[in-house]
């Protein structure tokens, strides 16, 4: 049996970072979540292979985080959560898709299209 893919969860929303981490632990993935407090960041140690960054974050931007995330580790997939219609035209250049807040089935089915795209050859 393989191992489950590990998804970083950025959020500014201890409840949110739960239900998503469930979310994605009954969806068959291994989350690693990221509380953003004010204007600190730090990127866990832990491997991952996927990123899911909410788009709003407080202090900090999803673009902050992006930039953040591209620095201190090996370039991973990266979906944003957001409550618009379409792609934030700002971390547009950055993310491989976006999900829109509140459909839990989406989100699963865009992750597991990306672990798909993610792994090696």
């Amino acid at each position: 049996m393989s191992k489950p893919c590990s998804v970083l969860i950025v959020d500014d929303d201890a409840s949110h970072l739960k239900l998503y981490s469930l979310l994605l632990e009954g969806g068959g993935f291994a989350p690693v979540p990221l509380l953003v407090k004010g204007a600190t960041l730090e990127i866990p140690k832990t491997r991952f292979q996927l990123a899911v960054v909410d788009y709003k974050l407080g202090v900090l931007t999803a673009l902050d985080v992006v930039k953040e995330l591209k620095k201190a580790s090996k370039p991973v997939p990266i979906l944003l959560l957001t409550d618009m219609m379409w792609m934030p035209d700002d971390v547009k250049p950055f993310v491989a898709a976006y999900v829109r807040k509140g459909d839990p089935d989406h989100l699963l089915e865009v992750l597991g299209r990306l672990t798909k795209q993610s792994k090696p050859a």
